[in-house]
């Protein structure tokens, strides 16, 4: 798929909004929407860890990291607004692990529970299996965060775990999800570069 190319997708007939979502590749004038997206999710939510809301500039860098690596980062508009954004990366950074990618999706407060989320990650998934991964996982913060466990499951994701009380904020602890899908042949076949 062409990296400039822009993806309609016409939403779930079952969803109130009838205009399409529009899915494409994030660009540098998506930062302040994507920081902010994010800032709320570290404010006021137990799906990252992370306790301060990073700011523009880190969040930026954060992405070239990802685009430097060849790996998407994709948003959903709705008539030129952000609605959400994903992206995949290495779950972790040893060579090994080139095939296994880790799935992040954060959405606006008011496009949760819209679909949004699940066109993000249909996407995602598509464009990490066109560039050849094998494995996506999912590292979701809080075992009570049923919109992105439930999301990930209609995909097609596997509950492979629990990491119990692993997180300290709000004044509790909070487990981590583990879940994962194979992508492609997953591990039925040796990859290219074996």
């Amino acid at each position: 798929m062409p990296k400039t190319a822009h993806y309609k997708l016409e939403r779930f007939s079952r969803l109130p909004c009838p205009r399409p979502v529009i899915l494409r590749p994030s660009t540098d004038a998506d930062l302040p929407a994507i920081t902010a997206i994010y800032a709320h999710a570290v404010q006021h939510g137990t799906g990252t860890f992370e306790l301060e809301a990073p700011d523009a500039a880190e969040m930026a860098r954060r992405r070239a990291d990802v685009l430097d690596k060849g790996l998407p980062w994709l948003v959903a508009e709705d008539a030129g607004r952000v609605l959400g954004y994903a992206y995949a990366n290495h779950f972790r950074p040893r060579r090994a692990y080139r095939f296994c990618l880790e799935d992040s999706i954060y959405l606006a407060d008011d496009a949760r529970g819209r679909g949004v989320g699940r066109l993000l990650l249909a996407e995602l998934m598509a464009r990490c299996e066109a560039a050849g991964a094998r494995q996506m996982l999912a590292v979701i913060g809080d075992s009570a965060n049923g919109g992105s466990i439930g999301v990930h499951r209609a995909l097609g994701f596997e509950h492979t775990g629990v990491l119990k009380a692993s997180g300290w904020k709000f004044g509790r602890w909070l487990d981590v999800v583990l879940m994962q899908r194979a992508l492609g042949t997953g591990a039925s076949t040796a990859p290219a570069d074996a």
